[in-house]
């Protein structure tokens, strides 16, 4: 009887593994994002009359950078603990829950939450 070798993740149908999947280029840059544009639109509305400068504003933009990749990743590895195939919200608000303190997770989850019902509605 020949023996089948089973990939990590091969339990998805038409999804290949991440070994024989190829990088693009789109792929690489959506990591570097920039949301200096949007941290100054919060802050002018938070306090309009104050700025921030250039230097603090990448700094904000790595820290969301990392946050963010940091939260994908928590909610990849759910998501294939469960063996699923489809990234589910919840596995993102769980993911958020792990990586922040318990205050900070739950505003997060809350405003997120809020966000995508205004988006939907809207």
């Amino acid at each position: 009887m020949a023996r089948r070798t089973i990939h990590k993740y091969s339990y998805c149908k038409g999804h290949l593994s991440p070994i024989s999947r190829k990088k693009s280029s789109s792929s690489t840059s959506l990591s570097h994002r920039n949301y200096s544009l949007y941290v100054n639109r919060v802050l002018k509305e938070v306090v309009p009359q104050r700025g921030m400068s250039s230097r603090t504003l990448d700094f904000m933009n790595t820290l969301i950078n990392d946050i963010f990749d940091r939260i994908a990743k928590e909610a990849h590895h759910l998501m294939h603990f469960r063996k699923r195939c489809t990234l589910t919200p919840e596995d993102i608000q769980k993911a958020v829950y792990m990586l922040l303190p318990e205050n900070l997770a739950k505003y997060a989850v809350t405003f997120g939450s809020e966000a995508v019902d205004r988006f939907v509605r809207s």
